[in-house]
Protein backbone atom coordinates (compact mmCIF):
# COMPACT_ATOMS: atom_id res chain seq x y z
CA UNK A 1 0.00 0.00 0.00
CA UNK A 2 2.56 2.15 0.87
CA UNK A 3 4.40 2.02 -2.38
CA UNK A 4 1.69 2.96 -4.40
CA UNK A 5 1.55 5.79 -2.62
CA UNK A 6 4.96 6.60 -3.34
CA UNK A 7 4.55 6.14 -7.01
CA UNK A 8 1.62 8.39 -7.74
CA UNK A 9 2.74 10.82 -5.20
CA UNK A 10 6.30 11.26 -6.72
CA UNK A 11 4.99 12.02 -9.77
CA UNK A 12 2.00 13.91 -8.78
CA UNK A 13 3.98 16.34 -6.41
CA UNK A 14 6.75 16.57 -9.50
CA UNK A 15 3.71 18.65 -11.51
CA UNK A 16 2.89 20.86 -8.87
CA UNK A 17 6.01 21.91 -7.90
CA UNK A 18 6.44 23.23 -11.73
CA UNK A 19 3.21 25.12 -11.68
CA UNK A 20 4.83 26.63 -8.58
CA UNK A 21 7.99 27.81 -10.75
CA UNK A 22 5.37 29.15 -13.24
CA UNK A 23 3.88 33.18 -13.35
CA UNK A 24 0.43 32.80 -11.37
CA UNK A 25 -2.10 31.51 -13.09
CA UNK A 26 -4.77 33.27 -15.38
CA UNK A 27 -7.83 34.52 -13.85
CA UNK A 28 -9.95 33.70 -16.75
CA UNK A 29 -9.23 29.94 -15.82
CA UNK A 30 -12.46 28.24 -15.06
CA UNK A 31 -14.00 27.87 -12.03
CA UNK A 32 -13.79 24.22 -10.79
CA UNK A 33 -15.52 24.39 -7.83
CA UNK A 34 -13.33 23.37 -4.42
CA UNK A 35 -9.87 22.21 -4.60
CA UNK A 36 -11.19 19.34 -4.12
CA UNK A 37 -8.90 15.89 -4.70
CA UNK A 38 -10.81 14.66 -7.20
CA UNK A 39 -9.84 17.59 -9.31
CA UNK A 40 -6.07 17.00 -9.00
CA UNK A 41 -6.84 13.22 -10.82
CA UNK A 42 -3.88 12.28 -12.35
CA UNK A 43 -5.39 10.98 -16.33
CA UNK A 44 -5.12 6.94 -16.59
CA UNK A 45 -4.26 6.00 -13.10
CA UNK A 46 -4.43 3.20 -11.64
CA UNK A 47 -7.65 3.09 -9.03
CA UNK A 48 -8.01 -0.72 -8.23
CA UNK A 49 -6.60 0.60 -4.40
CA UNK A 50 -9.75 2.48 -3.78
CA UNK A 51 -10.90 6.53 -3.83
CA UNK A 52 -7.94 7.37 -1.51
CA UNK A 53 -5.37 6.82 -4.61
CA UNK A 54 -6.80 9.23 -6.65
CA UNK A 55 -7.05 12.27 -3.82
CA UNK A 56 -4.33 14.35 -4.66
CA UNK A 57 -4.69 16.47 -2.01
CA UNK A 58 -3.94 13.72 0.39
CA UNK A 59 -1.23 12.14 -1.28
CA UNK A 60 0.74 15.36 -1.68
CA UNK A 61 0.83 14.90 2.41
CA UNK A 62 2.36 11.47 2.35
CA UNK A 63 5.61 10.31 2.89
CA UNK A 64 7.82 10.33 0.20
CA UNK A 65 10.27 7.38 1.49
CA UNK A 66 13.22 7.88 3.66
CA UNK A 67 13.11 12.20 3.58
CA UNK A 68 9.74 13.68 4.12
CA UNK A 69 7.40 15.10 1.51
CA UNK A 70 9.58 18.65 1.57
CA UNK A 71 12.46 16.65 -0.73
CA UNK A 72 10.48 16.23 -3.17
CA UNK A 73 8.05 18.95 -3.52
CA UNK A 74 10.23 21.14 -5.48
CA UNK A 75 10.53 18.22 -7.98
CA UNK A 76 9.75 19.63 -11.50
CA UNK A 77 6.85 18.46 -13.48
CA UNK A 78 8.41 15.58 -15.46
CA UNK A 79 5.67 13.59 -15.82
CA UNK A 80 3.10 16.59 -17.38
CA UNK A 81 5.97 17.49 -20.05
CA UNK A 82 6.88 13.90 -20.45
CA UNK A 83 2.78 13.00 -21.11
CA UNK A 84 3.04 15.84 -24.03
CA UNK A 85 5.73 14.66 -25.78
CA UNK A 86 4.98 10.71 -25.89
CA UNK A 87 6.95 9.69 -28.39
CA UNK A 88 10.31 10.65 -27.20
CA UNK A 89 9.87 8.04 -24.37
CA UNK A 90 11.54 5.71 -26.16
CA UNK A 91 12.05 2.33 -23.76
CA UNK A 92 9.41 4.36 -21.33
CA UNK A 93 6.59 3.86 -24.15
CA UNK A 94 5.33 0.29 -23.95
CA UNK A 95 2.79 0.10 -26.89
CA UNK A 96 0.15 -2.79 -28.01
CA UNK A 97 0.95 -4.17 -31.62
CA UNK A 98 -1.41 -3.61 -34.63
CA UNK A 99 -2.86 -6.80 -35.23
CA UNK A 100 -4.57 -8.50 -38.70
CA UNK A 101 -7.86 -7.45 -39.03
CA UNK A 102 -10.24 -9.97 -37.70
CA UNK A 103 -14.36 -10.12 -39.13
CA UNK A 104 -16.18 -7.62 -37.13
CA UNK A 105 -13.82 -5.86 -35.49
CA UNK A 106 -14.49 -2.47 -38.64
CA UNK A 107 -17.89 -2.69 -37.18
CA UNK A 108 -16.44 -2.34 -33.53
CA UNK A 109 -14.96 -0.16 -33.48
CA UNK A 110 -17.31 1.95 -35.34
CA UNK A 111 -19.53 1.37 -32.51
CA UNK A 112 -17.28 3.10 -30.29
CA UNK A 113 -16.55 5.91 -32.41
CA UNK A 114 -19.90 6.52 -32.80
CA UNK A 115 -20.98 6.95 -29.30
CA UNK A 116 -17.51 8.80 -28.57
CA UNK A 117 -19.09 11.38 -31.08
CA UNK A 118 -22.32 11.42 -28.88
CA UNK A 119 -20.02 12.03 -25.96
CA UNK A 120 -18.28 14.83 -28.21
CA UNK A 121 -21.22 16.74 -29.10
CA UNK A 122 -22.23 16.82 -25.33
CA UNK A 123 -19.00 18.51 -23.83
CA UNK A 124 -18.73 20.62 -26.64
CA UNK A 125 -18.85 23.30 -24.22
CA UNK A 126 -16.41 22.62 -21.18
CA UNK A 127 -18.93 24.12 -18.86
CA UNK A 128 -21.32 21.40 -18.99
CA UNK A 129 -18.00 18.41 -18.23
CA UNK A 130 -17.73 21.01 -15.74
CA UNK A 131 -20.90 20.53 -14.59
CA UNK A 132 -20.91 16.69 -15.06
CA UNK A 133 -18.26 15.80 -12.20
CA UNK A 134 -14.85 16.45 -15.08
CA UNK A 135 -11.99 18.46 -13.25
CA UNK A 136 -9.38 19.91 -15.34
CA UNK A 137 -5.79 18.23 -14.51
CA UNK A 138 -3.82 21.10 -13.24
CA UNK A 139 -5.26 23.78 -14.76
CA UNK A 140 -3.36 26.51 -13.54
CA UNK A 141 -0.08 24.73 -15.99
CA UNK A 142 0.07 25.97 -19.27
CA UNK A 143 -0.29 22.88 -21.13
CA UNK A 144 -0.76 21.73 -24.78
CA UNK A 145 -3.80 19.39 -23.89
CA UNK A 146 -5.75 19.79 -21.10
CA UNK A 147 -6.97 16.45 -19.52
CA UNK A 148 -10.77 17.27 -17.73
CA UNK A 149 -10.92 13.79 -16.05
CA UNK A 150 -13.73 11.65 -14.34
CA UNK A 151 -12.52 9.86 -11.44
CA UNK A 152 -15.70 7.97 -11.31
CA UNK A 153 -15.30 6.93 -14.57
CA UNK A 154 -11.99 6.08 -14.47
CA UNK A 155 -13.25 4.14 -11.41
CA UNK A 156 -15.58 2.62 -13.82
CA UNK A 157 -13.01 1.66 -16.50
CA UNK A 158 -11.17 -0.56 -14.03
CA UNK A 159 -13.95 -3.04 -13.98
CA UNK A 160 -16.13 -2.58 -17.45
CA UNK A 161 -15.63 -0.54 -20.84
CA UNK A 162 -18.53 2.02 -21.37
CA UNK A 163 -17.67 4.31 -24.50
CA UNK A 164 -20.40 6.56 -23.44
CA UNK A 165 -18.12 7.61 -19.96
CA UNK A 166 -14.52 8.16 -20.84
CA UNK A 167 -11.62 8.47 -18.15
CA UNK A 168 -10.83 11.92 -19.81
CA UNK A 169 -12.30 14.49 -21.97
CA UNK A 170 -9.59 16.59 -23.94
CA UNK A 171 -9.73 19.89 -25.20
CA UNK A 172 -7.04 22.84 -26.37
CA UNK A 173 -7.32 26.18 -24.64
CA UNK A 174 -8.16 28.76 -26.90
CA UNK A 175 -8.23 31.92 -25.40
CA UNK A 176 -10.93 31.87 -22.39
CA UNK A 177 -12.41 29.00 -23.70
CA UNK A 178 -11.66 25.38 -24.49
CA UNK A 179 -11.85 23.20 -27.71
CA UNK A 180 -12.40 19.32 -27.04
CA UNK A 181 -10.65 17.86 -29.45
CA UNK A 182 -10.74 14.28 -28.25
CA UNK A 183 -11.06 11.64 -25.50
CA UNK A 184 -9.08 8.98 -23.34
CA UNK A 185 -10.31 6.01 -22.22
CA UNK A 186 -8.18 3.64 -20.36
CA UNK A 187 -8.24 0.18 -19.11
CA UNK A 188 -6.46 -1.95 -15.90
CA UNK A 189 -2.46 -1.90 -15.78
CA UNK A 190 -2.79 -6.00 -15.40
CA UNK A 191 -5.05 -6.18 -18.90
CA UNK A 192 -3.12 -8.25 -21.59
CA UNK A 193 -3.16 -7.39 -24.73
CA UNK A 194 -6.38 -9.93 -25.40
CA UNK A 195 -8.16 -7.96 -22.90
CA UNK A 196 -7.97 -4.82 -24.53
CA UNK A 197 -9.07 -6.35 -27.82
CA UNK A 198 -12.21 -7.03 -26.26
CA UNK A 199 -12.12 -3.40 -25.71
CA UNK A 200 -11.12 -1.83 -29.03
CA UNK A 201 -9.78 -4.19 -31.18
CA UNK A 202 -6.12 -4.24 -31.56
CA UNK A 203 -6.43 -4.22 -35.63
CA UNK A 204 -7.63 -0.50 -35.55
CA UNK A 205 -6.55 0.82 -31.90
CA UNK A 206 -2.92 0.71 -30.28
CA UNK A 207 -3.13 1.19 -26.42
CA UNK A 208 -0.09 2.66 -24.50
CA UNK A 209 1.56 2.68 -20.82
CA UNK A 210 4.10 4.65 -19.59
CA UNK A 211 6.91 2.19 -18.28
CA UNK A 212 10.64 0.98 -16.98
CA UNK A 213 10.27 4.44 -14.40
CA UNK A 214 13.20 4.86 -12.07
CA UNK A 215 12.57 8.13 -9.64
CA UNK A 216 16.14 9.75 -8.16
CA UNK A 217 17.59 9.48 -4.78
CA UNK A 218 15.55 11.24 -2.21
CA UNK A 219 18.87 12.88 -1.34
CA UNK A 220 18.93 14.81 -4.26
CA UNK A 221 18.35 18.36 -3.25
CA UNK A 222 14.85 19.91 -5.86
CA UNK A 223 17.59 21.49 -8.32
CA UNK A 224 19.27 18.77 -8.81
CA UNK A 225 15.73 16.30 -8.85
CA UNK A 226 15.06 18.70 -11.91
CA UNK A 227 18.45 18.37 -13.97
CA UNK A 228 18.00 14.70 -13.37
CA UNK A 229 14.36 14.42 -14.76
CA UNK A 230 14.19 17.36 -17.52
CA UNK A 231 18.49 18.16 -18.27
CA UNK A 232 19.95 17.70 -21.04
CA UNK A 233 21.05 14.14 -19.74
CA UNK A 234 18.67 13.23 -17.92
CA UNK A 235 18.90 9.78 -15.98
CA UNK A 236 15.69 9.32 -14.72
CA UNK A 237 11.73 9.37 -15.24
CA UNK A 238 10.25 8.81 -18.27
CA UNK A 239 12.76 10.61 -20.12
CA UNK A 240 15.87 9.25 -18.64
CA UNK A 241 18.20 6.87 -19.79
CA UNK A 242 17.76 4.67 -16.73
CA UNK A 243 15.32 2.11 -17.98
CA UNK A 244 15.73 -1.01 -16.05
CA UNK A 245 15.66 -2.20 -12.73
CA UNK A 246 19.33 -2.79 -12.22
CA UNK A 247 20.85 0.33 -13.59
CA UNK A 248 17.92 2.01 -11.54
CA UNK A 249 19.36 0.63 -8.36
CA UNK A 250 22.61 1.17 -9.18
CA UNK A 251 22.23 4.66 -9.75
CA UNK A 252 20.32 4.89 -5.73
CA UNK A 253 17.09 5.10 -7.67
CA UNK A 254 13.84 3.65 -6.99
CA UNK A 255 12.13 1.44 -10.05
CA UNK A 256 8.74 1.42 -10.99
CA UNK A 257 8.12 -1.02 -13.87
CA UNK A 258 4.39 0.41 -14.63
CA UNK A 259 3.49 4.27 -13.91
CA UNK A 260 -0.01 5.05 -14.81
CA UNK A 261 -2.99 2.70 -16.67
CA UNK A 262 -2.99 1.62 -20.30
CA UNK A 263 -4.58 4.55 -22.18
CA UNK A 264 -5.79 4.99 -25.36
CA UNK A 265 -6.72 8.43 -27.49
CA UNK A 266 -9.68 8.57 -30.18
CA UNK A 267 -10.53 11.69 -31.86
CA UNK A 268 -14.01 11.29 -32.93
CA UNK A 269 -14.88 14.22 -34.88
CA UNK A 270 -12.51 13.73 -37.38
CA UNK A 271 -13.29 11.86 -40.86
CA UNK A 272 -11.20 8.97 -41.57
CA UNK A 273 -10.27 6.02 -39.67
CA UNK A 274 -6.35 7.06 -39.47
CA UNK A 275 -6.87 10.29 -38.01
CA UNK A 276 -9.95 9.40 -35.53
CA UNK A 277 -7.19 6.52 -33.52
CA UNK A 278 -3.81 8.77 -34.53
CA UNK A 279 -1.23 7.46 -32.84
CA UNK A 280 1.23 9.99 -33.47
CA UNK A 281 -1.38 13.05 -32.27
CA UNK A 282 -2.31 10.94 -29.84
CA UNK A 283 1.40 10.44 -28.56
CA UNK A 284 2.03 14.51 -28.58
CA UNK A 285 3.55 15.16 -32.21
CA UNK A 286 0.67 17.13 -33.29
CA UNK A 287 -0.53 18.66 -30.63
Amino acid sequence: MRNRFVIFTVIVVASIAWGQTQSAPSSSAPSTGSQSGSQQSMPGMDMSGGASHHDMSNMKDMPMGDNDKDNDSDASAHAMHSMEGHMDMGPHMKMTSLRPVKPGDAARAQQVVDEARKVSEKYADYRTALADGFHIFHPELPQKMYHFTSSRYAIEAQFRFNPEHPTSLLYEKHGDDYKLIGLMYTAPKRFTEDDLDQRIPLSVAQWHEHVNFCAPPASMTPAEKRQAYLGHNAQFGLRGSINTEEACDAAGGRFIPVVFNWMVHLYPMEKDQAAIWSVERQHGDAD
